[in-house]
């Protein structure tokens, strides 16, 4: 859910769960085509990434913030675009929206960090499979391999520093809300 953008809670729930499997089925998909050369891994990969993924992210985040189901897209959209930003809504009806918004970041902020541990040992095992493939794969092997690495080194070092900035903002978003009176 803290990855979804604020275009995408325009759509229901259907559609954003869509939209990220898709994207989740193309961007893996991609990686079989490089590493493995099949078109039909390629498909197996797409539609079933695109299919759990897609569910998986729609119903985690109608779970995060069951609120959103009462608003109109183009609010939900508004009330994302503030707290991510961390800016006052402007629309004192959607007050409380941007606090149960932030506080659903924050929940799964929290879930996520509790499930560090996890990445950091999928990390390695990338990294060992990674240098296994340099010696004995092919070079789409390796590369994907390494691309592969890169990703949860990210994953690892950039996202945490990235997630707290998009917590603060939300903070600054509920602060805000004083403002409005």
């Amino acid at each position: 859910m803290i990855l979804v953008p604020g275009w995408m809670w325009k759509r229901g729930a259907v559609s954003r769960g869509a939209c990220a499997g898709f994207a989740t089925g193309v961007f893996f998909g991609a990686f079989v085509l490089v590493e493995a050369r099949s078109w039909a891994g390629t498909v197996v990969v797409f539609v079933a990434l695109s299919l759990f993924y897609g569910a998986r992210v729609a119903r985690r985040m109608e779970r995060a913030w069951p609120g959103a189901k009462g608003l109109s897209g183009a609010d939900r959209a508004a009330v994302v675009r503030a707290t991510r930003r961390g800016e006052a809504i402007g629309d004192p009806r959607l007050a409380s929206s941007v606090v149960e918004y932030a506080g659903a970041l924050r929940r799964i902020a929290e879930e996520d960090r509790l499930r560090r541990w996890v990445v950091l040992l999928v990390t390695a095992l990338t990294v060992v499979l990674a240098v296994y493939d340099t010696v004995t794969g092919s070079t789409g092997e390796t590369i994907a391999s390494w691309l592969v690495v890169a990703l949860f080194l990210a994953d690892l070092l950039w996202w945490p520093r990235r997630r707290d900035r998009l917590l603060a903002r939300a903070d600054r978003a509920e602060a805000a809300l004083d403002q409005l009176g």
